[in-house]
């Protein structure tokens, strides 16, 4: 540990105090204090802590902004060393012509969207920590967000990756173009590994044109079931929204009674959100037809009329995370995924399991994030008991036990205990293929 100082192009944590936040993310997981934190800023200090950790037996664990939801990022085992990628160089790289755009893992994504809007160009990934998360995080969790509906998820917008690998040395996966068939498609195995196979030091992203029209709408509804079926009713009749979210009766009676002015205003017994962005989706003969296959449930209807109110409608959604976490300290967020057909399935499971929890999300693609408010007061065992509970579920719809916020810590156990034993032994011959020595995010995922 004393050559940790020598490291070349890095910067080296070990006092106590500053390695105390390293411990935990944003997820209820608390995780062992490292042996130090690593801020590397070129290839040559990765080279080095590689050698280190092979020679002296630690692992490496990657850190982004550390707006994780599933303790990824925090340090398993009482031999690791963080590897905070916030001053890792590189710039953003936007072309046009290739529609693409590339960019370093440390930077933000709020600045790599920008880049593209300023180009007029879109990259749709837009977890709820947007504005504060890194690219690095994003990429090595498959990040989701409300645009999900419509856009797929984080590797549906990645041609190409660089990564670190057990040599040490720095590999690019992929190449700047939608089309590269010479052989699989390794860079995809790194999107949402969580780091266990390497780490992913920059990306190159496919971009699309940025969208001119946006139709923002607020649907309270008076009788919360109306909601369940709307997804699959929409898709089926040929409207695919951005985004269509919600809040269940709990959720909105506990903005309404302790959240912010706006959110105290909310209507119904339950809401929606629903965004289209398709050219014309602002034309009287687009929402005319919309509100035709709503039909009684549109009765309170607000539209958006402009960018001011979009906003605002987008404000109150965004804080619900936050605002939750702040009134339930110790909550336990989880986001199950059942597809669109199954919600009403879903929700009629949840109420005979009894388990309390409140409920908001993307309806749209069926990523649910369930909220257990009191989960800090309950008994360890039936906490566990309740989740996995929680996942059996979504798994028997169909679905899986997690959308967006990946495995980390908090869902290990349950995704060894759940999943196909033919995938936990196809995932572990693939980290021992890749990552004999056991370095990368060890106590991880698998």
């Amino acid at each position: 540990m004393a050559r940790f100082p020598n490291l070349p192009d890095a910067t080296v944590l070990t006092d106590p105090e500053a390695l105390e936040p390293y411990r935990g993310d944003e997820s209820h997981v608390q995780g062992s204090p490292p042996l130090a934190v690593v801020l590397p800023r070129g290839p040559a200090a990765l080279k080095e802590l590689v050698r280190l950790a092979k020679a002296e037996g630690f692992g490496l664990v990657p850190r982004g902004a550390g707006t994780g939801k599933a303790g990824g990022c925090v340090p398993a085992g009482e031999r690791a060393v963080v590897v905070d990628f916030s001053a890792w160089r590189g710039e953003l790289r936007l072309s046009p012509q290739d529609l693409c755009l590339s960019a370093p893992v440390s930077a933000p994504l709020r600045e790599v969207k920008a880049t593209a809007a300023a180009g007029g160009l879109f990259y749709p990934p837009d977890p709820n920590s947007w504005e504060s998360c890194a690219l690095g995080g994003t990429l090595a969790t498959n990040a989701g967000g409300p645009n999900a509906c419509k856009y797929g998820m984080t590797r549906h917008w990645v041609l190409s990756v660089d990564a670190l690998l057990e040599d040490g040395e720095v590999h690019t996966f992929g190449i700047h173009s939608v089309k590269a068939n010479a052989g699989p498609a390794l860079g995809q195995l790194l999107i949402g590994s969580e780091g266990i196979f390497g780490f992913i030091l920059g990306a190159t992203l496919r971009l699309t044109p940025l969208p001119r029209e946006h139709a923002t709408l607020l649907l309270p509804v008076k009788r919360w079931e109306d909601l369940l079926d709307l997804p699959g009713r929409l898709v089926g009749a040929g409207y695919l929204p951005s985004a269509f979210e919600f809040f269940d009766p709990a959720v909105l009676a506990e903005l309404r009674a302790h959240g912010p002015e706006e959110a105290r205003r909310l209507p119904g017994e339950a809401l929606a959100i629903l965004e289209f962005d398709d050219r014309g989706c602002t034309s009287d003969a687009f929402l005319e037809g919309l509100m035709d296959l709503l039909g009684p449930v549109a009765e309170n209807l607000e539209i958006a009329s402009d960018a001011r109110q979009r906003a605002g409608i987008w404000a109150v959604r965004r804080m619900t995370s936050a605002f939750l976490k702040e009134r339930h300290p110790r909550k336990v967020s989880e986001d199950i995924v059942v597809p669109r057909s199954r919600l009403r399935e879903f929700f009629a499971g949840l109420e005979r399991l009894a388990i309390p929890s409140v409920t908001y999300g993307h309806l749209g693609d069926g990523n649910l994030h369930v909220n257990l408010l009191g989960a800090g007061d309950a008994d360890p065992a039936q906490l566990e008991g309740q989740l996995l509970d929680l996942f059996r579920l979504a798994l028997s719809l169909g679905g899986t036990l997690s959308g967006e916020h990946g495995i980390g810590l908090a869902k290990r156990e349950a995704f060894l205990a759940l999943s196909d034993p033919g995938q936990i032994r196809a995932l572990r011959a693939l980290k021992q293929a890749l990552d004999p020595s056991g370095l990368f995010n060890p106590g991880k995922v698998i």
